[in-house]
C-alpha cells in the first residue's frame, strides 16, 4: 500500500497565490507583477491587500521582465506571473539578458505549465521550459509537486538571492506533503525507502509515482521514491546515494524527454555510476487539446506507465 494518501485536491497555482500572500505580509520588499492575468495567477488577493506593490502591466511580458530587473535592481524582490509559456518561449532574450546574465533577484513564476493545462492546446502547453531556463547560466528551477509544496516553495524562494523559475499548474490535484513543511532549494525529498529500483519525480508526476509505488509494492517491487522538486541545482548526492543501492532508475515529469529532468539525471549518472535509465515523459511531441487526465494517458504520463518503465529498467540490470 502506498505510504501517502490525500483528503482534498486544489492547483498548485493556487499555493503560489497563497505563498505570495504570506511573504507580502511579512516583506514589505515583496513586489508582484503580472501580465493580464491576475484571477489565473491567483495574484488577485495580493493585490487587494497591497495594490500599491501590484504592478498589472498587460500583455506585455517582456516589459515585465524588463520592469521586475529594474526593481530588483533597486532592492524589491519582483515576482512575476504568467502562464508558463509567455513566462519563458516568449521572453527568453529578455530573461537570458535582463536576468541570468547579470544575476538579478528576479523571480520567474509560470503557471498552466505542461499537458495539463488541458483544453487550450498545443500552443499553450509548453513541454521544454525546464530546458530552456535550467540551460541559462545562474538560474534556479524549481518544479513543486502539490498546493502545499508550491505554496512552501514560494516563501522559499524571497530569502534566495538570485534569479530563480518557479514551475505549477492549473488543475486540482491531491494534496499530500505537509502544510508546515520546510522547503529546503536544491535538496531532494526522499519519500519512500526501496531496494530495486529509484524513481525520481518531479511536479504534477510525483503523485502518478506515489500511485505506481502502490502498484509496483504489491508486485512485490521494492521503490525508492525520490521528489526532486528543485532541478537545478539538482541534489546530486541523494541521487548517486540512491541509484547506488537500487541500481537503476527511473525518471517521471510533465515535460518533453528532452532537456527535462530526465536528461539531468542521465548526465549525472553517466558522469558518476553509467546505470540502466528509463524517462516517462513526452517523447519529442507537441500536445493538443483535451482534459488534463485524457492527455496524461495519451501521451504516457499515468502510474501504469511509470509501473511499466520500471520492470523494463529493472530486466535491464
Amino acid at each position: 500500500m502506498t505510504k501517502f494518501t490525500y483528503t482534498e485536491k486544489k492547483d498548485t497555482r493556487s499555493g503560489f497565490g497563497a505563498g505570495l500572500l504570506a511573504l507580502g505580509q511579512k516583506n514589505e520588499n515583496v513586489v508582484a507583477l503580472c501580465a493580464d492575468l491576475i484571477g489565473s495567477l491567483k495574484m488577485g488577493d495580493f493585490k487587494k491587500e497591497f495594490p500599491e506593490r501590484f504592478y498589472q502591466v498587460g500583455i506585455a511580458e517582456a516589459n515585465m521582465i524588463g520592469l521586475a530587473s529594474g526593481m530588483a535592481i533597486g532592492g524589491k524582490i519582483p515576482f512575476t506571473g504568467t502562464f508558463a509559456n509567455f513566462s519563458t518561449g516568449r521572453v527568453y532574450d529578455q530573461i537570458r539578458q535582463s536576468v541570468a546574465y547579470s544575476e538579478k533577484n528576479v523571480k520567474i513564476c509560470a503557471s498552466h505549465a505542461g499537458l495539463t493545462l488541458g483544453e487550450d492546446g498545443a500552443t499553450h502547453q509548453i513541454l521544454e521550459d525546464i530546458g530552456l531556463m535550467k540551460m541559462l547560466p545562474n538560474m534556479t528551477v524549481i518544479n513543486p509537486c502539490d498546493y502545499n509544496q508550491t505554496k512552501a516553495a514560494t516563501i522559499a524562494l524571497a530569502d534566495h538571492q538570485g534569479p530563480a523559475y518557479l514551475r505549477f499548474g492549473r488543475p486540482s490535484w491531491p494534496i499530500f506533503t505537509p502544510d508546515d513543511q520546510e522547503f529546503e532549494i536544491g535538496k531532494a525529498w526522499q519519500m519512500t525507502e526501496g531496494t530495486d529500483v529509484t524513481i525520481f519525480a518531479t511536479g504534477h508526476m510525483v503523485w502518478q509515482a506515489v500511485e505506481a509505488e502502490a502498484i509496483l509494492a504489491e508486485k512485490g517491487i521494492s521503490v525508492e521514491l525520490i521528489n526532486i522538486h528543485t532541478i537545478k541545482p539538482l541534489d546530486v548526492d541523494a541521487i548517486l546515494k540512491s541509484v547506488a543501492k537500487t541500481g537503476c532508475v527511473v525518471t517521471a515529469e510533465e515535460h518533453q524527454r528532452n532537456g527535462g529532468l530526465g536528461d539531468s539525471v542521465a548526465q549525472t549518472l553517466a558522469l558518476n555510476n553509467p546505470s540502466p535509465i528509463e524517462m516517462v515523459a513526452v517523447n519529442d511531441s507537441f500536445g493538443e487539446s483535451g482534459t488534463p487526465m485524457q492527455l496524461m494517458e495519451k501521451y504516457g504520463l499515468t502510474p501504469t506507465d511509470i509501473v511499466n518503465a520500471v520492470e523494463k529498467v529493472i530486466a535491464r540490470k
